[in-house]
């Protein structure tokens, strides 16, 4: 299982990465204007609302893998304090770097407890599609603040 680093952790790391790049800059006229796709402003392969937007809702998943490059984030099996006899695992692929609903796929798998063994189940499609529709509307929602 991956280990998740505290976000204080994340962010000390990352300034620290972004440190000696903080000097490369000109002046304000030089500094390039939010890109609506957000695929030339980032060094991740996808597109980086769609990419943060998923981390955030994911977030109460725990991961077990992350690829930015690649857009593909995967969770380890989640059950609900309030459903523990059942539980979920999900895939998420971002397949662009433009901001787009076709850019985004969720999978889910599904599984219930049947006398203490861990039975396959079917996923609404309904559960997936809402999955998609958060994401995505978190996606817009950093996009719109970002240029706002």
């Amino acid at each position: 299982m991956a280990r998740r680093l505290p976000a204080f952790a994340t962010t000390g790391l990352l300034l620290a990465a972004l440190m000696p790049l903080a000097a490369c800059g000109g002046g304000a006229k030089d500094r390039p204007k939010a890109d609506i796709a957000a695929s030339k402003v980032t060094t991740i392969g996808v597109n980086a609302y769609l990419w943060r937007a998923s981390l955030d809702t994911l977030s109460f998943m725990p991961m077990v893998q992350t690829d930015s490059n690649g857009g593909v984030i995967v969770t380890d099996w989640y059950a609900n304090p309030n459903t523990p006899n059942e539980r979920m695992k999900l895939t998420v692929s971002i397949l662009d770097q433009d901001l787009r609903a076709d850019a985004l796929r969720v999978a889910a798998s599904r599984q219930v407890n049947q006398g203490g063994q861990w039975v396959d189940a079917p996923v609404a499609a309904a559960t997936v599609q809402k999955l998609e529709e958060v994401i995505l509307t978190k996606a817009r929602d950093l996009r719109r603040m970002a240029i706002g």
